[in-house]
């Protein structure tokens, strides 16, 4: 598999501490929290020295950056688990210093963003928490699959902390309704803007409960059959042809 890394990443700062590449795909992803409000580049120093023998993939700073120290395609050396480290993207996150080792919001939504990326990159559909060690760990997921571990789970740590231990299942259906979600299709081409606002203004297209107009989609004949009648009751409104009725008998009985 031809590794990549994440797009997200603005700061680079590669670590000696990691193992090579990996000798399992990826199919994991490993949030751990900093404990310490810290930057990228604070992030990036501590994993530099060789002597600290510790590292991450990725880790997001407080103001929501993302750096990178050890590349997809490399072990990093971040959850007490050689295991774990060859399958798992790592993500360290800038947290409180104290429990519950609480995340700035800017840094949750970023690890959103990064995990959908990671899975998307990787051939994922699906971001899976499991909840339970031994159910994890022995899961064999699926080619669509990533699953979400945690470094308490190999030593004797929070890691990651409370705060976001509570949200990991909240963490896998945002990533997984953001992988799912269809793109919406309401870019026009430039032969066509002029009629689709217009029929946009008089209500003869609508889209779905989405917003989703669904421009370069085939139409159904159900579809036709709305659009039609919308139509129908733009030329001749509701209100008109109930005049006009009462025009046509005021006629007749010679008014």
């Amino acid at each position: 598999m031809a590794y990549t890394n994440s797009p997200l990443v603005s700061y680079t700062k590669l670590s000696p501490n990691h193992s090579g590449q990996r000798t399992h795909s990826i199919d994991r992803i490993t949030p751990h929290c900093v404990v310490g409000q810290c930057s990228v580049e604070t992030l990036g120093n501590v994993f530099l020295p060789t002597s600290r023998q510790a590292s991450s993939n990725y880790g997001i700073g407080v103001d929501g950056r993302v750096g990178m120290y050890v590349e997809e395609k490399n072990r990093s050396w971040c959850s007490s688990s050689a295991a774990n480290d060859q399958r798992a993207v790592t993500i360290e996150c800038a947290s409180d210093a104290t429990e519950p080792y609480a995340f700035k919001d800017v840094v949750y939504q970023r690890l959103i963003e990064l995990c959908t990326d990671i899975c998307k990159r990787n051939g994922k559909t699906k971001l899976l928490w499991l909840g339970d060690k031994d159910k994890t760990l022995g899961y064999t997921p699926a080619p669509d699959e990533m699953v979400l571990t945690v470094h308490r789970w190999f030593a004797n740590k929070s890691c990651p902390g409370d705060w976001m231990y509570e949200r990991l299942e909240c963490l896998s259906k945002e990533v997984t309704d953001a992988l799912t979600k269809t793109p919406l299709d309401n870019n026009a081409a430039d032969w066509s803007k002029n009629e689709v606002n217009w029929a946009l203004r008089n209500g003869i297209l609508k889209g779905d409960e989405r917003g989703n107009l669904m421009l370069h989609s085939p139409v159904t004949r159900e579809q036709l059959c709305v659009m039609l009648k919308r139509y129908h009751d733009f030329i001749y409104p509701p209100q008109l042809n109930k005049s006009q009725k009462t025009v046509e008998n005021n006629s007749s009985k010679g008014v």
